[in-house]
């Protein structure tokens, strides 16, 4: 999943951006306080998408299958 798109449903959720640090952003989910971090790579994979999800408080990502090619 691209990190803007993660990004996006974070931010749709209620969370905010918190910080940022060399390597990461850190937002904050500020209806129960949980933060957590997102790298800076164009990619993160969805299952660490779905743990960042969990850390913050918010539903998991539905994440749309990939066309093969």
């Amino acid at each position: 999943m691209k990190r803007l798109q993660l990004i996006r449903f974070i931010q749709e959720h209620g969370c905010v951006l918190d910080r940022e640090g060399n390597n990461h952003s850190v937002f904050r989910n500020p209806s129960n306080g949980h933060r957590s971090t997102v790298a800076r790579h164009s990619e993160i994979k969805d299952i660490m998408a779905n743990i960042i999800c969990n850390q913050l408080g918010i539903p998991k990502i539905k994440v749309v299958n990939k066309p093969s090619k």
